[in-house]
């Protein structure tokens, strides 16, 4: 992992379809690639800065900055859709020599590695899902507040009362870290475009067809958060209905941040799962 040493948000970079990518690398082993959520300010670190050294212990762990969000270049007229994404993942894959990945998404994270999944099936060894969006919902007050945050400590204090359930986790000093973060040069610019109000249309955008989901061949984990107030449970549970070969695991007292608020077992869980993979019947993608 080439973090710098004043911001280890900072790690590698490389060219990912055409987008100067971001990126973090770890561990070596079978590839991880570990895609983030969408709150302000984000980035691949600050997402899975808690599990990346747990899962590298296994896995080569790659976690880029999808553009739009944290480090990686914002060219000018960037298209913020889910085809965008999907091709800037693809080619950083392709960049690195990858051919075939384990793959986890976080939140919208979750719906791009679905979308991915789908359209690339033979790209994708197992699939984790984490909070995930990609099938429709009535958007929570949550997600409304996330979308729409507009840069104040106040306001980012508000937003991530909705993220975790331990609000022990909360702090000013790590509103105002989080709310610096959210402003840095271009940072909220791309945020606020990507996800204008009303916002429910987004949500709907992210979404996979059912009867693409339901013809999905990989071995999928779904990750939840009972008192998740973002990304409703609900989600999860369709997607378990849906994914032929997939499990759900819901962690009781946890809110939307499953990777931070249960970190040690988010990442036990998400490497059992993927050691698993050596065992695998074969099937065809």
């Amino acid at each position: 992992m080439s973090a710098t040493a004043s911001n280890p948000e900072i790690g590698h970079s490389i060219e990912a379809a055409g987008i100067r990518t971001n990126y973090h690398d770890l561990g070596s082993g079978h590839p991880l690639l570990m895609i983030h959520g969408s709150g302000p300010g984000v980035s691949a670190w600050a997402n899975w800065r808690l599990v990346m050294p747990e899962l590298a212990k296994q896995a080569r762990v790659i976690a880029p900055d999808m553009v739009g969000f944290g480090f990686t270049d914002r060219p000018a007229g960037q298209r913020y859709d889910m085809d965008s994404w999907v091709r800037q993942a693809v080619g950083l894959l392709d960049a690195l020599g990858i051919e075939k990945t384990d793959l986890v998404g976080n939140s919208f994270g979750g719906a791009l590695a679905l979308a991915l999944a789908i359209r690339h099936p033979q790209r994708v060894r197992r699939l984790v899902l984490m909070g995930s969006v990609g099938v429709h919902f009535p958007i929570t007050q949550g997600l409304d507040a996330v979308w729409g945050y507009t840069p104040s400590v106040q306001n980012m204090r508000a937003i991530m009362a909705y993220f975790a359930f331990n609000q022990g986790l909360m702090s000013d000093d790590l509103a105002r870290m989080r709310y610096e973060a959210s402003i840095r040069p271009g940072f909220q610019e791309s945020f606020s475009a990507m996800f204008p109000a009303p916002r429910q249309r987004w949500v709907d955008a992210m979404a996979s067809r059912e009867e693409d989901i339901r013809a999905l061949p990989h071995q999928t984990l779904l990750v939840h958060g009972r008192e998740d107030q973002v990304i409703p449970l609900s989600t999860s549970l369709t997607l378990s209905s849906w994914i032929p070969r997939s499990q759900l695991h819901v962690y009781g007292q946890c809110g939307h941040w499953t990777q931070i608020e249960h970190a040690a077992r988010f990442a036990r869980l998400v490497g059992d799962f993927l050691a698993e993979a050596a065992t695998d019947e074969p099937h065809s993608l």
